[in-house]
């Protein structure tokens, strides 16, 4: 097969040590390296210092401009055969430009998670109702989301839940979704000997990116309404908050005599959460899997976490720790969790058993790659059948075209 040149179109620059969407990427674009396409990865958002050096990779860097023809330029020269958009935001702005210039290449959408089901979750408890998928189908960030995915040839969904929720509320058809959760390297014993044991562990520990609002909220729930029970539990007790993007409103929880830490971005998270005795993610809204807690299993560390926190992540496999939504259920079996070695011990085989069965690499990565080959190779027929796609295609992108050029000319005229 000829060699294929991928376009990824960023959201943001990729940040592998800053946030779980950094490191989805970063494992995408290995799948892809691993094929030896050439790729090109552009973004039009602020490259900050926490982005990784894509060109050491092998692996082109290019900024871009939102709404400037420059980038119709750009992809008629560089004629890519797959074009990977970062989230459906990416899709909105540079879709109908693809698909104008680049007919014949594969549109990809990665989701990272369902934005709508995150926003719409997070409103409903603002509003302190209960979710329910109804509110879903009222919402128009809703409807932006599944419209882009309905144009796309493929769109990458990241949790059974979502998939589920796909499939059986919005009724898409599962020809133009594909299932492809973190791909994870497995833990073998040679791992699982390096791991700090139980009596050499402290301290409970949160991890996430500050721009993630449902990190925040977290924090701020862990700090007010568990933190206080846990302290009377474990009096020695502390936690470390760690991750990128520490706000003020962050900062301002730090209180070393309630053993309530603010560490801030940590450079090496796989250290900070292997010292540590048990991952605490409170996470009262959110979509996707989360990275915090795959990452906890790899570093052997036991996790407490809510329904929504656990969502999607484990099929029918015990959970490495406890899943609690009560807060003071949170706090009860997280101290315990904390003193019982055995209880300890357990949660932490159930997450090895996690990872080398839902998230291994090795058996993820072939059928994958072997979809999008397959999809090369068929795509008029792939498009013929998803009629939807194709008229969602025609009319609501001519609207997004025009609004567009209407801001390309606002801006040369000031």
């Amino acid at each position: 097969m000829t060699k294929q040149s991928v376009l990824i179109i960023g959201y943001v620059w990729v940040e592998p040590n800053s946030s779980a969407a950094g490191s989805r990427m970063m494992q995408l674009i290995n799948q892809f390296l691993n094929q030896n396409w050439k790729i090109t990865f552009v973004s039009p958002s602020h490259k900050s210092e926490n982005a990784s050096d894509l060109n050491s990779l092998g692996v082109d860097e290019v900024s871009i401009e939102l709404n400037n023809p420059s980038f119709d330029d750009f992809i008629k020269k560089l004629q890519p055969t797959i074009v990977v958009f970062d989230r459906f935001m990416m899709e909105e702005q540079f879709g109908w430009r693809v698909a104008e210039n680049c007919p014949n290449a594969l549109r990809i959408l990665d989701t990272e998670d369902l934005h709508f089901l995150r926003k719409t979750r997070h409103q409903q408890l603002k509003k302190r109702e209960e979710f329910t998928t109804e509110t879903l189908l009222k919402s128009d960030d809703t409807k932006r989301e599944i419209a882009s995915i309905l144009r796309c040839d493929l769109s990458l969904i990241i949790s059974t839940f979502e998939m589920d929720l796909l499939k059986n509320v919005f009724k898409i058809d599962e020809e133009i979704l594909y299932y492809l959760p973190f791909l994870l390297e497995t833990i073998d014993e040679h791992q699982t000997k390096k791991w700090k044991p139980f009596e050499e562990r402290k301290n409970f520990v949160f991890i996430g990116n500050f721009f993630h609002k449902p990190n925040v909220n977290a924090v701020l729930t862990l700090k007010k309404h568990i933190w206080p029970s846990i302290k009377k539990l474990l009096p020695k007790a502390e936690i470390h908050i760690y991750g990128a993007y520490i706000n003020q409103q962050i900062e301002q929880l730090q209180n070393p005599k309630e053993g309530f830490i603010i560490k801030g971005f940590a450079d090496n998270a796989k250290d900070v959460v292997g010292n540590a005795k048990v991952v605490l993610a409170p996470l009262r809204f959110g979509a996707g899997i989360k990275g915090k807690l795959t990452e906890a299993m790899i570093c052997g560390t036991p996790s407490v976490t809510t329904s929504i926190g656990a969502e999607g992540m484990s099929g029918a496999l015990t959970w490495n720790g406890c899943i609690e939504d009560d807060f003071y259920n949170f706090a009860l079996s997280a101290s315990r969790l904390y003193k019982n070695k055995s209880q300890w011990k357990n949660a932490q085989l159930a997450g090895v058993e996690i990872i080398n069965t839902i998230y291994n690499k090795k058996k993820l990565s072939q059928p994958f790659i072997n979809h999008i080959k397959n999809l090369l190779d068929n795509l008029d027929a792939h498009r013929t059948h998803n009629f939807f796609g194709s008229l969602l295609q025609h009319q609501t992108l001519q609207a997004t075209k025009y609004m567009s050029k209407w801001i390309e000319f606002k801006n040369k005229v000031n």
